[in-house]
């Protein structure tokens, strides 16, 4: 039906509801068929198959090597060591580095070296708390004197005198 002014919007809506309502007693099932390349064997249409690279979130300084036989990417991050605190920060990265060379058992090497990283994080804020610095030196010290000892089974003279070294080092006052 038509009005003098132009579409009956009533009546139009009025329609469409009759027909969701026929569409919602009588759904309709359309199968689908694609024309395309065979599933690999073993895949099921359950899987998910992705021909590149695919990123769910922020990828924020990632580096990505695809399709590739070699490879050699670099990232190079300067932070800025707040002042008064660059000793620490050097002592800190000094024992880092040799870590992995003393002989810790490999749930105390990653302790520490987890600490580590959160003592170097803290020391490149613009207002560092102290009290996480002193937590977090202290427990990689507590992961060296066991080997500064002797106690550490292995630790050699000189995986001795180089946690002696670097407790002294890591106890510098900031």
């Amino acid at each position: 039906m038509a009005t003098r002014g132009g579409v009956n919007k009533r009546n139009i809506a009025k329609l469409a509801k009759n027909i969701q309502r026929e569409f919602d007693k009588h759904p309709i099932h359309v199968p689908i068929e694609a024309d395309g390349p065979d599933l690999p064997e073993g895949a099921t249409l359950g899987n998910t198959i992705y021909n590149g690279p695919v990123f769910h979130g922020s990828a924020d300084g990632a580096q990505l090597a695809w399709n590739n036989e070699t490879v050699t990417q670099t990232q190079n991050q300067t932070q800025q060591i707040a002042p008064g605190f660059e000793a620490i920060a050097k002592a800190v990265v000094l024992t880092l580095e040799q870590l992995p060379a003393v002989g810790l058992a490999k749930e105390d090497q990653q302790d520490a070296e987890e600490a580590a990283r959160e003592v170097l994080t803290e020391v490149t804020r613009e207002e560092p708390d102290r009290g996480k610095i002193r937590r977090g030196l202290s427990a990689l010290k507590g992961f060296l004197a066991p080997m500064a000892t002797g106690l550490s089974a292995g630790a050699g003279a000189g995986a001795q005198d180089w946690a002696r070294t670097a407790i002294e080092q890591l106890g510098t006052p900031f």
